[in-house]
Formats: structure tokens, sequence, C-alpha cells
């Protein structure tokens, strides 16, 4: 009650067409695919898939950082990790457990023998799919935590793709295909009002003051 409240309060500082917007795009947000991204070098690269995950409504992303910090660049991602949920992680380990913690089955991104190909690969249930480094790929660690390896087709020379045209070939491809299943793919009531109000504060220049004012008023 209290959220709706606030909710109601901010949303007269934003235009009614953001408003409607918001309810608009949350309707096609989904937690049950997610990203996870082992030590990508090139900031650009993690920024595109963030940015690839803004696109196809894919509501969070994790992002393990244990070799070269912070990869995130705001220019690429265009303000994308404004509206994605982005979760940092210091090690492979650490990412991976909270994701099986939470229930999703991890499936490393990788030209293996054993990977099945994308246009195979069904969605039953709570996704993650783990994206490596731009030369050498997942971790053994990665790969030996994974409970299955999905690849792309590919008819040249060439064995793998950049990180970031992987990942977007691959979310947009499952995203379609997930709206089309009968999982309950879509973020619940209060996920969405979580996100109305995250996404209202940071869509007002002077939220700081407001919300002071709100609770003085309050």
């Amino acid at each position: 009650m209290v959220k709706e409240e606030l909710l109601e309060y901010l949303e007269n500082f934003i235009s009614e067409e953001r408003k409607q917007r918001f309810l608009e795009i949350l309707e096609d947000r989904t937690k049950l695919l997610t990203v996870a991204i082992e030590d990508v070098y090139q900031l650009h690269n993690t920024s595109a898939v963030i940015r690839s995950c803004e696109v196809f409504g894919i509501q969070e992303a994790h992002v393990i950082e244990s070799r070269y910090g912070k990869r995130l660049d705001d220019k690429i991602a265009m303000g994308a990790q404004q509206w994605v949920d982005v979760h940092r992680y210091k090690s492979t380990n650490e990412c991976i457990q909270r994701l099986k913690s939470d229930g999703y089955k991890v499936i490393a991104t990788t030209p293996h023998n054993d990977s099945r190909f994308l246009e195979d690969f069904e969605i039953e249930g709570k996704t993650a799919f783990l994206f490596g480094t731009e030369r050498t790929g997942l971790s053994q660690e990665a790969m030996e935590q994974s409970d299955g390896f999905l690849k792309i087709p590919m008819l040249g020379f060439t064995e793998s793709l950049n990180i970031s045209v992987s990942a977007a070939i691959i979310l947009q491809h499952l995203a379609v295909k997930l709206r089309a299943t009968d999982l309950q793919w879509q973020l619940s009531d209060a996920e969405k009002l979580e996100k109305r109000l995250d996404w209202t504060k940071k869509s007002i220049k002077s939220i700081d003051d407001i919300l002071k004012r709100y609770e003085v008023e309050g």
C-alpha cells in the first residue's frame, strides 16, 4: 500500500505518455530468462549485451567481474542499465550458485561438440545463459558447473561470433519462442509495481528533493 501511494504521488511529476509506456513495456518483461557474462574484457561487449537484454525484454543480467573490474560503458549501453537490473559478482562460483539457488538452470553458450543447437533448444523453466570472454570463452569452472550447453549453428570457416552478437541472436530467438509457450513468463504484479516505482524515480531529475517533500507531507 505504501509503495502504491508513493508511486501515485511520483507519477504526478512524469508525463502520461511515459506512465503508459512503462505499463506497456512491463507487460513484455520477463525474469524467466536471464544472462550471465563471465569476465568479458571489452567494455563495449558487456554494455551491448545489457542493451540486448533491454531490447528483448529480459529484466535481469548478471555480470562476473573477477578479473577486469567494472565492465559497463554507459555510452554503448545507451541507458539500458537504467531499465535492466544488473547484478555484479566477484567470482564465477558466486554467480552460478546465486542463479541455481534462485531456481535457474544454467546453460553455457559454447561451440562445444555436445552443445544443443539454438533452434532445438526448448525452454522448460527458469534459464540463465552463460557467456564467456572474447578470446577463450567460458572458464573450466563455468563449464563444469553448467547444466547444459548451447550453440548457434554456423556455416562458415569462423568458429565463433562476437559475444554481443551471440547474445543478441540467442535472446531474440528465445524471447520470441518463450512468449509462444504456456509458461508463466511475465513479471508478477508485485514485481511490476516495484519496477514502475524504480523507473519513475529514475525519470525525475530532482527525485531526492521530491522524496523529502513527500515524507514531510505524508
